[in-house]
């Protein structure tokens, strides 16, 4: 497949042209706004340092890069959607963890290990079982793909478990985070299947609420889990 190949996966695109998926490209507005409301949060509190900054920008880049694989629908398109999100994830997961061992470096490195070993276990797992049941291959997944983010959602789990045990004020914005981010899951599975009845589709929802939960993490690392920016 070339790079400029074009790619039909989603309910709402019918044939190729840069608007052919108006919600879903549309809709990747909600990242920008996560952004933009993490930084007014860090600014207001002093705390835009290294690690939040680039947390924004990973935020926002997430939507510019998923509304360019909206529109254009290729493979390099496709990229530019998915590189940014995972770079997101493994940052936010870096973070917490360099927040949670109290900025000990060697400590936070073997935590991160540990997350991202067990995180990775799973993908293996999951992504096994699935393409092995009746029908996924032909089907390309049982899940409409969405099995490719159970490690996220797995690492947002343990982060909600760890901070509730340690009664960490950080806890109740993890817990909503996952909240929202299974229900936008359901909704990006269902998107073909609900082809017939809602022509449309419903990826364009896990966009927004996907937005809603990455605000919803920047305001957990800006507020609990980081120090004022020095100066």
């Amino acid at each position: 497949m070339g790079w400029t190949t074009p790619i039909d996966i989603y309910c709402e695109r019918t044939a190729a042209g840069l608007l052919n998926e108006p919600f879903d490209a549309l809709s990747n507005i909600a990242f920008l706004l996560a952004a933009w409301w993490g930084y007014r949060t860090a600014r207001r509190m002093g705390r835009l340092t290294f690690m939040n900054v680039v947390a924004i920008l990973l935020a926002a880049s997430i939507g510019i890069g998923s509304f360019l694989f909206h529109t254009f629908a290729n493979a390099w398109s496709q990229l530019a959607d998915v590189i940014p999100i995972w770079t997101f994830v493994s940052w936010m997961i870096l973070s917490i963890v360099v927040a949670m061992s109290g900025g000990n470096v060697w400590r936070a490195l073997f935590g991160a290990v540990k997350i991202f070993a067990v995180v990775g276990l799973v993908f293996w797992f999951v992504s096994g079982v699935l393409l092995d049941m009746p029908g996924a291959a032909a089907a390309g997944s049982s899940l409409n793909g969405s099995e490719q983010y159970a490690p996220a959602l797995l690492a947002l789990v343990i982060f909600a478990l760890i901070t509730r045990l340690q009664n960490h004020p950080s806890w109740p914005w993890l817990a909503v985070a996952t909240g929202v981010f299974a229900v936008s899951l359901a909704f990006r599975t269902v998107d073909l299947a609900v082809c017939n009845a809602f022509p449309v589709g419903t990826h364009f929802v896990w966009h927004l609420l996907n937005g809603l939960m990455i605000g919803l993490l920047l305001q957990t690392l800006i507020r609990h889990l980081s120090a004022p920016s020095p100066g």
